[in-house]
C-alpha cells in the first residue's frame, strides 16, 4: 500500500512540476507571431519563420536572426507578462483575453499587451487609469489564473 501511495505521490508530483503558465498561442505563437524582441526597439514587427524558436514549449518568431540570438541569450528578458494576455483584462476581470499584437506598452523593462478591436483599447484604458495600480492588480489575479 505505502508504494502505491508513494507512486501516487511522485506521479502527482510530477504533473504538477511539468505545468507552465498558460500562455497566450493564438496562431501558434506567443504574441500572435510578433517579434517579442523588435517591442523593446520600440516596433511591433511581425515573426518570420525561418526564424523560429521554442522557451518553455512555447513557439516563439523573430523578425531577424539578430533579434532569435538576443531571444535564446536572454529569453527571460522578453516574455510578455501574462502569458501574453491582455494585461488590462487580467487587471480588471482576472480574466485571459487575447491581444492585438500592434498593442503594448513597456514598462519598467517589461513587455506588456493589449486588446484593441472596435472602439475598445485597453492600452488607453490601463494608461488613464493608473498603471501602477492595474500591474498590482494583474500581478495578484494572474497568481490565480495563470496554469
Amino acid at each position: 500500500m505505502r508504494k502505491i501511495l508513494l507512486v501516487l505521490f511522485l506521479a502527482v508530483g510530477a504533473i504538477t512540476y511539468a505545468q507552465s503558465i498558460d500562455y497566450n498561442t493564438k496562431k501558434g505563437y506567443a504574441a500572435n507571431g510578433y517579434d517579442v524582441v523588435s517591442y523593446f526597439d520600440g516596433k511591433a514587427l511581425e515573426g518570420q519563420k525561418e526564424y523560429t524558436t521554442e522557451y518553455d514549449g512555447v513557439k516563439y518568431k523573430f523578425a531577424n536572426e539578430a533579434n532569435l540570438n538576443k531571444f535564446k541569450a536572454k529569453p527571460t528578458s522578453f516574455l510578455p507578462e501574462y502569458g501574453g494576455y491582455c494585461a488590462y483584462a487580467v487587471a480588471v476581470n482576472g480574466k485571459k483575453v487575447s491581444i492585438n499584437p500592434q498593442t503594448y506598452e513597456i514598462r519598467d523593462g517589461k513587455l506588456y499587451l493589449f486588446y484593441n478591436s472596435g472602439n475598445t483599447n485597453t492600452l488607453n484604458l490601463w494608461l488613464d487609469e493608473s498603471p501602477d495600480n492595474l500591474k498590482q492588480k494583474a500581478d495578484k489575479n494572474w497568481e490565480k489564473i495563470k496554469n
